[in-house]
């Protein structure tokens, strides 16, 4: 089987029309094939983010990950970036909903789409994930432990951004969640929380919260990695892609 991947920073039209940077993957073949939006988390457009969409690309995919920073540090380092983004609040939730819009033009875009599109965030880009999922017409949609989709921030959280579990009515897609049952933001109590939304509104979901592991599992350069939940998770990740963005 022919496996070359073509991997590059492209740019895309992102949210009222702005041109905003993104790495892009996908495999050399004819296709047809899905498309992952990948939203980074909230340390930035970094190495292991862009190592995820090239993943997704050697996985049979199409993908892309705008750089949702790229109005306030464009050209900076990752960590840079972050900083400047953090101190303004972070990133407002319509213009990540436009971002994400544009991604996704992007994939069906390509010669070789088949038209679904699925999309995933860890951390503050599971929380955008879910959102995305809810303003967006989506075929899939993972949130990896992503914060306050349910509950309060705490005092001080530098990020401005409100609970958005109310928005589950509107899921246009079904939803695969990944939790740490030490994680504190979501707390168990957080992600059964928005189960019940979902249940409520007969939304179709799957949910994983996996023992001994905490925030940023999937971080495999960060002391919270746990390789047990890493490796389950995308399996758990791989099936869902499949049943839902694999078929034309």
């Amino acid at each position: 089987m022919y496996d070359a991947l073509l991997a590059e920073t492209i740019t895309i039209t992102g949210h009222g029309g702005d041109d905003i940077e993104a790495y892009a993957a996908r495999p050399l073949t004819p296709g047809p094939l899905g498309g992952v939006v990948v939203i980074h988390h909230m340390p930035g457009y970094d190495a292991g983010t862009k190592e995820m969409v090239r993943r997704f690309a050697a996985e049979g995919y199409n993908a892309v990950c705008p750089n949702l920073y790229s109005r306030e540090a464009p050209g900076a380092a990752p960590d840079d970036a972050s900083a400047t983004a953090r101190a303004l609040g972070g990133v407002p939730d319509d213009r990540l909903v436009g971002d994400v819009a544009g991604a996704a033009r992007y994939l069906r875009g390509l010669p070789s789409a088949n038209g679904r599109v699925g999309v995933i965030g860890y951390c503050s880009g599971g929380r955008q994930s879910f959102l995305s999922a809810c303003r967006l017409e989506l075929q899939a949609a993972v949130d990896c432990y992503g914060a306050f989709v349910t509950g309060t921030p705490p005092e001080g959280f530098p990020l401005q951004v409100e609970p958005i579990g109310h928005l589950a009515e509107d899921l246009s897609c079904p939803l695969l969640g990944l939790f740490g049952a030490e994680d504190k933001y979501p707390s168990p109590e957080a992600t059964a929380e928005l189960e019940a939304e979902l249940r409520k509104h007969g939304k179709e979901y799957e949910f994983h919260t996996f023992e001994g592991a905490g925030h940023a599992f999937f971080s495999v350069d960060r002391p919270a990695y746990r390789q047990h939940a890493a490796v389950e998770g995308w399996q758990h990740i791989l099936r869902f892609f499949g049943r839902h963005l694999a078929t034309a």
